[in-house]
């Protein structure tokens, strides 16, 4: 049986990591280095580092920080902001990058996810799709949640695993920081759409969304959070105990 994966995600604005709610709000919480360590150390089965305002500032992703977190950790590391060229996946691959997540570069330039692909393999590229339902229809949103493209968002999602993609990582703006649970509806639509590995992000407040989320949609692959972790919330040892006991595997 394939174990589930929990994933602390850290947004990084200036060197640190902020949080906030539906995309808007942020609050400084601490620094990459250190939290990132923590979460290593505590259990956690991948991390997540997003530079949040790289595509909409127009610049590349910090990588002096990056480096430093990918030294002093020891689990698989996913990276993403400002990611427009293969140069661009190069660069933060060369940091200690172990997945490179695009978001805002392919709705640009949707011939990145199949060059990515074709130069550094599908399980490199990660597409992060941030979407929000506008008149009941899922959109995608870019630079940061700031831009509605007008695309459909289950559409833009297999386009983009069509091209090579090899991961998914769904934000749901419509439940990020509210902490009310997982956004199963749009989840359920994408993972009934593609066949490479989901990951749900966006919504977490407690415990029981996660097992609800595995239960519900047993095609996710992984519970991405952010806020529950850094504030102490959840710990990740005593999640993974529940899902355990609740029939869900899980690496402990």
């Amino acid at each position: 049986m394939i174990t589930k994966r929990i994933i602390p995600c850290l947004d990084v604005k200036n060197g640190r990591v902020v949080k906030g709610v539906n995309f808007e709000g942020l609050s400084d919480v601490s620094s990459p280095v250190e939290l990132g360590k923590y979460y290593s150390d505590c259990g956690a089965d991948e991390l997540v580092f997003y530079d949040i305002t790289a595509s909409a500032e127009g610049r590349a992703l910090f990588t002096d920080i990056l480096k430093e977190v990918a030294s002093t950790i020891f689990i698989p590391l996913t990276v993403g902001g400002g990611i427009n060229t293969l140069d661009d996946f190069d660069r933060v691959l060369k940091c200690g990058a172990d997945k490179v997540s695009v978001n805002s570069g392919a709705i640009r330039n949707p011939d990145l996810i199949y060059q990515a692909a074709k130069r550094y393999g599908n399980q490199c590229v990660v597409l992060s799709a941030d979407v929000k339902r506008v008149d009941g229809v899922f959109r995608v949103f870019a630079k940061g949640g700031r831009e509605n493209t007008g695309m459909e968002a289950v559409e833009w999602i297999k386009r983009g695993v069509d091209n090579g993609a090899g991961e998914i990582v769904l934000n749901s703006i419509d439940t990020d920081g509210v902490k009310g649970g997982f956004d199963l509806e749009m989840l359920s639509a994408v993972c009934n759409a593609v066949s490479v590995p989901v990951i749900a992000s966006g919504g977490a407040g407690n415990i029981d969304h996660f097992i609800k989320l595995f239960k519900t949609l047993p095609k996710v692959d992984a519970g991405l959070a952010a806020s529950i972790f850094h504030f102490g919330e959840v710990k990740i040892k005593d999640l993974k105990d529940r899902l355990y006991e609740s029939g869900i595997a899980v690496r402990r």
